[in-house]
């Protein structure tokens, strides 16, 4: 079994933008996710939008907080995955 960490980026949301405010984490430092579980919000003119992680492991780091803006790419966090 191979620890890994993993970088979470901004996906792309929207044909029209690439630049979106970060809203809220829904996991924490130390959380298990499972690949699918909504991981944080982002938030643009119109729309709250849940990211889903592409993983299943342990969040570790969050490297954004609420109101920062993000691009399409940004890592926004990272997690330790078993491959």
């Amino acid at each position: 079994m191979n620890i890994m960490l993993k970088n979470i980026e901004m996906p792309k949301l929207s044909p029209k933008s690439d630049d979106y405010f970060f809203g809220t984490w829904k996991k924490q430092p130390g959380d298990q996710i499972k690949k699918g579980d909504p991981l944080f919000e982002v938030e643009t003119e119109k729309v709250i939008s849940e990211v889903p992680s592409d993983f299943a492991g342990v969040l570790k780091e969050q490297k954004v907080s609420e109101g920062d803006p993000i691009s399409v790419g940004d890592v926004v966090a990272t997690i330790e995955v078993d491959e």
